[in-house]
């Protein structure tokens, strides 16, 4: 019974949501305010002002679709940083700083190209 318990506990539903350059406020339904620094979100701290103040309320999360980055409810209340990888991130501010707009579909698809390209070498023979 404990278990859902917990559960229940990382379940809530945000009421609104406050984004500064420094940090990220999020009040819930069940009374709870929760602020953590923006700099655990990369895409976050790179964004503008005005991508920062574009996002979505869902049931599990919030999303800001000009930064493609999604931030769940419960990965807030447990204390989790972005968990985004080093190269993902580097390929998305790669496209960023040339205008171009990319997901995460992107880079995977990025990622299987180059991954048929590099032909594996063949053993030596002796």
């Amino acid at each position: 019974m404990a278990t859902l318990e917990l559960e229940a506990e990382l379940e809530p539903t945000a009421t609104a949501v406050r984004v500064s350059e420094a940090e990220l406020t999020v009040e819930f339904e069940d009374g709870r305010t929760l602020s953590v620094p923006v700099a655990w979100y990369p895409r976050l701290l790179d964004g503008t002002a005005t991508e920062r103040q574009n996002f979505k309320m869902g049931s599990f999360g919030i999303h800001w679709p000009d930064l493609d980055e999604d931030i769940s409810y419960r990965g807030l209340l447990l204390g989790r940083k972005s968990g985004e990888s080093a190269g993902s991130l580097k390929f998305w501010m790669d496209a960023r700083r040339k205008g171009k707009k990319v997901t995460l579909q992107d880079f995977v698809r990025s990622k299987r190209k180059l991954t048929r390209q590099v032909k594996p070498t063949s053993a030596k023979k002796r």
